[in-house]
């Protein structure tokens, strides 16, 4: 009887003692990221037959059977959606301010104003050298302003793209210690310390990976998963130990596309997506921004054939380039301004040819054209701001849930600390119970 009671009192110490190493555990990482609380699983030790047996039960105390994660699968999956979706929001955002920014800080509207404005004081006296002057001055200032806004485009488009290429390099890094990660869950033993702590790396993985692309997961009763990447088709991305490889190419106009071991993969959500979503309307942007330079160009240069310079011979062209990052001014004088109409003598003052050069531009309304460009942005600004800030919302009510669920609580680890200290107690005294048995029963055989 006293063999049994020992028996059965230090398995309840080792129990508590567990218990109480868990907790510890808990409260230690409190506020290490990705940590899940763990909890145990003490279950009673009985078998039938032997020495102490009552009735067809012999009582063996009790022993920890496994180490429980508090994790819940549903509330990390919409952890790693909304965290996924806001990621796209963001990367989307910051690209269509970075695109607003170029067109307003580098004046290019001020500047088509201020060269209408020139030409329609060189319409009052067409033959002054220096009103001349300035309309060639303004026309260089204006390519220049295509040029700066051209430029603000190109370094947008790099930015973005340098931040996809390092975050597909991020997802295949995270891919291979996916893959490993299954692997040692295989050798993990069930309900084991070392498993719990696979299972959390490996959730925390999975939400690095949400950030970048919409992530599907199919998890094994061994705790490994399968991951597929991206939306219409899904890709299959880590099976077992083995990883694919996610790639991206950059199209003629600065879009991007993504592939998963050469397979075509729309990112759907992350900031993957987000670069895509900028980066084509990015692409759009530029073209109505050419579109614009183009039109200014090829009005000025046809009006100009059309017409006479101030020495009589036939207007030459003021631009060249087609896009607004290839706009320059090869007029080097205010003389060559064709203001006067075809066959016009050497210094007329007819200003006819000027004045059809100012009805094309004033058809063609560059400004208004830029202007609608910059109020197209700039409301995709201010509705992506709203779509933002919702998801932001919604990304931390799902953080918060899931913390709720599967974090530390201090409170409760310190009531656990209490409790499974006093069962440790406990077993003591019944091991020293046991102990003043035997020893009686020694000085009983005496």
């Amino acid at each position: 009887m006293a063999s049994d009671l020992l028996s059965i009192a230090a398995s309840g110490a080792r129990a508590a003692r567990g218990a109480l190493d868990v907790t510890a555990q808990n409260i230690a990482n409190a506020s290490s990221d990705g940590y899940v609380r763990r909890s145990l699983r003490i279950e009673e030790v009985a078998a039938s037959g032997g020495a102490g047996q009552i009735g067809d039960i012999s009582l063996s105390g009790a022993r920890i059977a496994e180490i429980r994660r508090n994790a819940d699968s549903f509330l990390q999956g919409e952890v790693r959606r909304t965290s996924g979706d806001l990621q796209r929001a963001d990367v989307e955002l910051k690209g269509l301010r970075n695109m607003e920014s170029a067109l307003e800080q580098s004046g290019v509207f001020n500047s088509i104003v201020e060269f209408e404005a020139v030409l329609q004081q060189l319409s009052s006296e067409p033959v002054d050298p220096s009103r001349r002057a300035a309309v060639v001055a303004e026309a260089e200032t204006l390519a220049n302003k295509f040029n700066i806004t051209a430029s603000g485009f190109e370094a947008v488009g790099e930015g973005l793209r340098f931040d996809a290429e390092a975050q597909v390099s991020g997802a295949n890094v995270i891919g291979s210690e996916l893959a490993r990660v299954n692997l040692r869950l295989t050798r993990a033993g069930s309900g084991s310390s070392d498993r719990a702590a696979l299972l959390d790396q490996r959730d925390q993985l999975l939400e690095r990976l949400a950030g970048f692309t919409t992530v599907g997961t199919q998890f094994a009763a061994d705790g490994t998963v399968a991951v597929s990447l991206g939306t219409n088709p899904p890709r299959s991305f880590v099976q077992g130990g083995t990883a694919g490889t996610l790639a991206s190419a950059t199209a003629a106009d600065g879009t991007l596309s993504f592939s998963v071991d050469g397979q075509a993969m729309a990112p759907g959500s992350g900031s993957l997506a987000g670069a895509a979503l900028a980066l084509t309307e990015l692409a759009s942007v530029r073209t109505r921004l050419d579109t614009i330079a183009a039109g200014i160009a090829d009005t000025v240069n046809n009006a100009q054939a059309a017409g006479s310079a101030l020495d009589g011979s036939q207007g030459q062209p003021i631009f060249t380039g087609t896009t607004a990052g290839t706009l320059k001014v090869v007029m080097t004088s205010g003389q060559g301004l064709a203001t006067a109409p075809a066959g016009a003598v050497a210094g007329s003052r007819d200003d006819a040819n000027l004045s059809a050069l100012r009805q094309s531009l004033a058809t063609l309304d560059p400004a208004q054209q830029l202007n609608g460009l910059l109020f197209d942005v700039s409301s995709k600004v201010a509705g992506r701001n709203v779509t933002q800030s919702a998801l932001q919302t919604i990304a931390s009510s799902a953080r918060i849930s899931l913390e709720q669920q599967s974090g530390v609580d201090l409170d409760t680890e310190a009531a656990n600390l209490i409790r499974f200290q006093q069962a440790f107690q406990a077993s003591g005294r019944a091991m020293q119970t046991a102990s003043d048995i035997f020893d009686t029963l020694l000085g009983i055989g005496r």
